[in-house]
C-alpha cells in the first residue's frame, strides 16, 4: 500500500499541473519500447513473480479449430499455493476488500487456486498501430463524457486521471464483431438456479479498421449490441437493443426492449445507470454488465495508483467444455476447483458518486489489469460506505482474434449471499468473432424479428 499511496502522490501531481493534457510525442514514444504497445509495463517485477511481456499468446494451440471451445495453453502449469481461510492474512496486501469479504464470508469453501503468472494478452497489430498514431491527440469532452480524436485504439495508454483510465477500459479491443451464446444463473442459497439463455450480437464501431475519429465522431456511435431470452419460456423472446454512444451528452445511449406479451419494441431510456440488469433477481446493475459500461457521468474518478493483486485470469479451466453448468455453480459463489488466479499489476481507479446524483452504488473501486484494460476485479459499496458487492471477470486470451476478454463474470451480493454467473457458455456454441454484422442488424425492426424468431 505504501507503493500504491507514493504512486498515486506522483500522478495527482501530475493531473494538478495538466489535467487534461494530451501525452507528449517523448511519451507516446514509450510504446512499444519499455511500455508496451497499449502502455503496460513491459519489464516484470523486481520479485520475478511477474514476467516480462514478450507479445502475449501470438498462435493457437495445435490442434486448435475456430470455433472450438479454447484449448488450455497452459495446461500443464501446476498450482503454486492456494489462498484460504487459514493462509488469508499472509496474502491481504494482494487482494481487495471485496476479495477479502468472499474468504470471511465463506471460510470453508471459498479459496483462490495461484498459478504462474502468464501475461497472454495481445491483439493485432493494426490496433497496437493505432493507439500510438492517436496517443497524443486523443481528449476527453463534455466534462469527460466523451471522447474525442480517437480510433480503433487504446486513447489513453498513460493515463493520468481516471476517466481516461476508465475509457481505456469501455472501448478496449474485443474484435470488430462477434456472436455469443449462453447466458446466467443466480443460485439461491441452497444452490438451486434457472438457467437464463442469451443469444447475443454486438459490432464494435470503434474497433472497426476503417473506422476514423472523423467518422466515429459524426455518426456518434461506439457500439451496437443486441440480446434476446432464449430461455426459459416464460421469457423466451424478450429481447433488448442498444447503440452506446462515443459523446453521451450529445447523444444519451439509445436502447429499445421487446416485450413478447406487448408484441411491441418500445424505446427503453432507463436501460442504464443502476437499473436491474436482465433477468438479474436485482444481484447485478445495468452498469456492472461488462465489470462498467455507460456514461461515467454520475461520478468523479481518481486513478489512485497501480499494485500488484492476484485476480482471475487465463481462465481456460473454467472455459472449458468438458465443464456442465452444474459443475461450476454451487452455494454461495462458483466452484472454485475451476478457477485460476495469477499475480497481475492492476490499475486502481475509484468512483464516488457526485453530491446530487443518484446511484445504489456510492462509490465503486475498479482494478484494471495492465496488459489489456479489462476490468478483473470491482469492488461496489452502498451509500452508506458499507461494501455491498463484489465482482470478477474471470478472462482468457481469445487467441483467434486475438483479444483478452472475460469467458465469465460473477457478481456477489454479500448482504443476500448470493451471487450471479454471467456469461456460461460451457454447454453452448462458441463465440463467432468472423461474423459480418451491418447496421441493418440492429435496428428496432430486426429487434422485433428477433423477438418473434
Amino acid at each position: 500500500m505504501k507503493k500504491l499511496t507514493l504512486l498515486a502522490s506522483a500522478i495527482a501531481m501530475v493531473v494538478s499541473c495538466s489535467a487534461l493534457a494530451k501525452i507528449t510525442p517523448e511519451q507516446a514514444a514509450r510504446l512499444g519500447q519499455d511500455l508496451t504497445p497499449i502502455g503496460a509495463e513491459r519489464a516484470g517485477n523486481a520479485a520475478g513473480t511477474i514476467p516480462e511481456w514478450t507479445g502475449g499468446i501470438l498462435t493457437p494451440p495445435a490442434g486448435y479449430t475456430p470455433g472450438d471451445h479454447h484449448p488450455d495453453p497452459f495446461a500443464d502449469d501446476q498450482v503454486k499455493f492456494v489462498i484460504d481461510s487459514s493462509n488469508l492474512n499472509q496474502h491481504r496486501d494482494k487482494l481487495s476488500p471485496g476479495q477479502i469479504a468472499l474468504f470471511e464470508l465463506y471460510p470453508d469453501t471459498f479459496k483462490m487456486p495461484v498459478y504462474p503468472t502468464r501475461r497472454s494478452a495481445s491483439f493485432p497489430q493494426y490496433f497496437y498501430d493505432a493507439t500510438k498514431a492517436i496517443a497524443t491527440k486523443a481528449e476527453l469532452i463534455e466534462g469527460g463524457n466523451g471522447l474525442a480524436n480517437a480510433a480503433i485504439g487504446i486513447p489513453f495508454p498513460i493515463p493520468s486521471n481516471g476517466l481516461e483510465a476508465i475509457w481505456n477500459h469501455i472501448v478496449r479491443y474485443r474484435g470488430v464483431a462477434a456472436t455469443r451464446n449462453g447466458g446466467q444463473a443466480a443460485p439461491t442459497a441452497s444452490g438451486a438456479y434457472t438457467f437464463i439463455g442469451f443469444d447475443e450480437q454486438i459490432m464494435f464501431k470503434y474497433s472497426h479498421p476503417d473506422a476514423t475519429p472523423e467518422n466515429l465522431m459524426a455518426e456518434n456511435i461506439l457500439f451496437k449490441f443486441k440480446q434476446s431470452v432464449t430461455s426459459p419460456a416464460r421469457l423466451a423472446g424478450t429481447a433488448l437493443l442498444v447503440h452506446e454512444t462515443m459523446d453521451q451528452i450529445a447523444t444519451p445511449r439509445q436502447a429499445w426492449t421487446y416485450n413478447t406479451g406487448q408484441r411491441r419494441v418500445r424505446r427503453a431510456p432507463n436501460v442504464a445507470y443502476d437499473a436491474p440488469g436482465t433477468a438479474s433477481d436485482g444481484l447485478r446493475t445495468t452498469d456492472d454488465f461488462d465489470m462498467f459500461n455507460g456514461s461515467p457521468d454520475r461520478y468523479n474518478w481518481e486513478l489512485k495508483g497501480k499494485k500488484e493483486m492476484y485476480i482471475p485470469y487465463n481462465s481456460y479451466k473454467l472455459h472449458s467444455k468438458e465443464l456442465k453448468y452444474s459443475d461450476i455453480l454451487m452455494p454461495g459463489h462458483i466452484n472454485p476447483e475451476h478457477t485460476r488466479y495469477e499475480l497481475h499489476r492492476v490499475w486502481v481507479v475509484e468512483a464516488t458518486l457526485k453530491d446530487g446524483m443518484r446511484h445504489v452504488y456510492g462509490k465503486r473501486v475498479f482494478y484494471i489489469d495492465e496488459d489489456s484494460w479489462q476490468i478483473h476485479v470491482a469492488d461496489l459499496y452502498d451509500n452508506r460506505g458499507d461494501l455491498y458487492r463484489v465482482a470478477q471477470a474471470h478472462g482468457l486470451n481469445y487467441y483467434e482474434v486475438p483479444t483478452h476478454w472475460s469467458t465469465l463474470e460473477v457478481y456477489h451480493d454479500l448482504n443476500s449471499r448470493r451471487y450471479i454467473a454471467l456469461g456460461l457458455d460451457n454447454e453452448d456454441v462458441m463465440y463467432d468473432f468472423s461474423v459480418t454484422l451491418n447496421d441493418n442488424d440492429f435496428t428496432p425492426a430486426a429487434l422485433r424479428r428477433e423477438g418473434v424468431r
